[in-house]
Formats: C-alpha cells, structure tokens, sequence
C-alpha cells in the first residue's frame, strides 16, 4: 500500500512544469528590497495564487518598504496553526536580468533571486496546494506570511512575525537549504552592527599638533580591542567593516567612526559581546567614545523544542527515501526573530548555489522532492 507521504512526493512530480513556471514568472518581476514599488510584481503574483487556493490574503503594504503579504488557510481562526515563512525581495538592482537572464537548462533554473528564496515560494505554495488537492487536511493550520524587506533586516515586518510567532505552534522557515546536499538550518548565529564613534579634537598638523588629539589614532587602538573579543571555536567574531575619520590632512582629525558587524551563536555570547563592545573604554586621554547599534537578530540556537522539530522533518523525509542532515550557519535569517517564540526550523526552502552571488541557482527536482518534504511536514502534529 502507498504510504500518504509517497502519495503527497507522487502529486507534487505532477506539479513539476508548473512549479517551473511560476518560479520563472517571480523570478522576471524584479523585485530588489530597496524599490519598494517593485514588490507589486511578485506580491500580485502570490496573492492571485494564494485566492485561487481559498486562502485568506491580505497585502499590507509598507511605509518604507513594498509591506507583506499574510495568507491564512480557512480554518486558521479555529484551530492552532503554524507558519510559514519566506521573503520576496532580493538583492539584485532592478536591470539584473538584462545580464543574468533567466535560464532553464535541464535540471537548473538560474536567474536573480531563484535560490534566494522565490523557490522557497514556490515550494510552500505547492506544498498547500498539494495537500489541497489530495483532500489532506493539516492539524495545524497554516499561515504563510511573505515580507519584501527581509535583505534590510526586516525593517517594518518584524512586530508581525514576531506576533504570528507568538501565535503558532511553529515556524517553518523557506530559506534556502546548506551546501549541496540541502542540509536543513537547525542554528543560526545572531547577527547585529555597532557604530563606534571616536571624539577627539581638531588642531593645526603643522603649527601645533601637541594641542590636537587624534581621533583615528584613538580608533586603531579601538580596533585592536575588539579584535580580542573574537573566539571563533565559540561561533563569535566581530568585524571592523567600515572606517572613516577626518577633514584634512593638515588638520589633527577630531572624530573618527567604524561599523562594525558582529555575530555570536548564542545568546548568552551575544549577551557578553554586545556588554563589552558598550563598556569600551577611552582609548587616548582626551578622547570620548560613543557606541550605537546592538544585536538586531538573536541567534537561533537547536533549542530542545527546535530540536524536535528537525526530527519531525528527518522522519517525514525518511519516508520519502531522504537522508536529510542538519547544520548550523553563519547568517541570519527571518528564523531567528520566531524561534524566541516558537519551535523553528529554517532552510526547507531550495537546493541550488549561489545566493547573493552571479551564479545563482537552483535545482528543479529538488524543489519538487522539498515541496513534497514540506507538505509531510505540515501533516505531522
């Protein structure tokens, strides 16, 4: 007797071509995360295929951004539900596509944005649609929100996310998978940017330099005491990204400012990193130090109950003939504002390469088979 999980991968092959399709389409509405107008593409695009599935959509849109699109299945303010979760915008300028096109060649789609995340998209929205055409009916019903401004940290919507993670049992998150065998996001490290600004004072190089303190010399003795705070077996480093300082070269330079990112795997490290960087004493005599910023996202840490999760998806995924493996990753996601809230398990959105990157893609059967792995997933309490 077919099992419903081998019966759910079988109707989701069906799907294949459409699947392709519709990712080509999200893929030509170029929709970088700073020209909001441009997220009407994509939103348009989901919110018709989210009303054709009998979901309740609504698009809220945005001060500063293209805003987020909620769409909540039927039974969703009747019984505990749980969440999907993905973002529309990209990193590519509007025009990218004039010289990375979008390209189907045998098992590969290419093109801006595919890997990072519109296939995750595009796997969720089958996976519901999947199990609406089967007649499966998901204890936990599901709520998929898609926002447009997750590549500038989530500016505007992260108070919703952090309330529908407060309401739901649990977040499934649609980024992209890890490495060529798709492992699945079980940690992530928190990630944040501090701006350190050194105050010194402004004299003449030439005629009396002794009455002037020199705010970059001031900065490099800062750097170095931030270079001691790394501990990279811990998963902690902090980055000195951006330096910039003076007025002229004849002038003994009255300020200099550095941003700085920072990362920790735990929130007790992120904890410690972020009081150490804020206590930074007066490098010089004379001078003043002012620190900004903070950590914006926490890490997501394999919880107990993040833990489970992940076996909840290794068992759906044996039942298909997947090995499925876990890992921990350096970036930050979406996933680490829910897992404060709720269990949360991250990269069940597409195998491919190249996020961020020219050689962006992803492989088409693996988004079937991770749709399917989805679809499981939602049925298991």
């Amino acid at each position: 007797m077919t099992s419903p999980t081998q019966t759910i991968l079988d109707h989701v092959g069906g799907m294949r071509a459409d699947m392709v399709a519709l990712l080509a389409d999200l893929v030509a509405a170029e929709s970088p995360s700073d020209a909001p107008e441009t997220q009407a593409g994509p939103i348009g695009i989901l919110y018709e295929q989210f009303d054709r599935l009998g979901y309740h959509v609504r698009h809220t849109p945005g001060a500063r951004t293209g805003g987020y699109l909620i769409a909540r299945h039927p039974a969703a303010g009747e019984r505990p539900t749980q969440l999907l979760l993905g973002h529309c915008d990209t990193v590519w300028a509007v025009g990218t596509l004039a010289e990375m096109p979008l390209e189907v060649q045998g098992d590969i789609l290419r093109g801006p944005g595919s890997y990072d995340m519109k296939a995750g998209l595009v796997q969720g929205l089958f996976a519901l649609l999947a199990l609406h055409e089967l007649g499966l009916e998901p204890p936990l019903a599901p709520v998929f929100l898609i926002n447009t401004d997750e590549e500038i940290g989530s500016i505007e919507s992260r108070p919703v996310i952090e309330q529908l993670a407060r309401e739901s049992a649990r977040a499934l998150v649609l980024e992209p998978a890890a490495g060529p065998d798709g492992a699945l996001k079980t940690a992530r490290k928190g990630t944040g940017d501090f701006e350190i600004v050194i105050h010194g004072r402004a004299a003449h190089a030439g005629l009396e330099p002794e009455k002037g303190i020199n705010a970059i010399v001031g900065m490099a003795e800062i750097v170095r005491t931030l270079a001691t705070l790394n501990d990279y077996p811990r998963g902690v480093s902090v980055s000195v990204g951006l330096i910039s300082g003076g007025l002229r070269t004849n002038i003994i330079p009255p300020e200099c400012r550095a941003v700085v990112d920072v990362r920790a795997v735990t929130v007790a490290d992120a904890e410690r990193l972020e009081q150490a960087i804020r206590v930074l004493p007066a490098p010089l005599p004379g001078t003043t130090v002012t620190v900004s910023g903070g950590f914006d996202r926490a890490p997501l840490e394999r919880t107990p109950r993040n833990a489970a999760l992940w076996e909840l998806a290794r068992d759906a995924g044996a039942e298909m003939g997947l090995a499925l493996t876990e890992t921990a990753v350096g970036g930050g996601s979406d996933g680490n504002l829910t897992s404060p809230f709720t269990a949360t398990l991250d990269g069940l959105g597409p195998v491919g390469d190249g996020a961020h990157a020219r050689h962006e893609h992803v492989i088409i059967s693996k988004m079937v088979e991770r749709s399917a792995l989805l679809a499981a997933l939602l049925m298991r309490a």
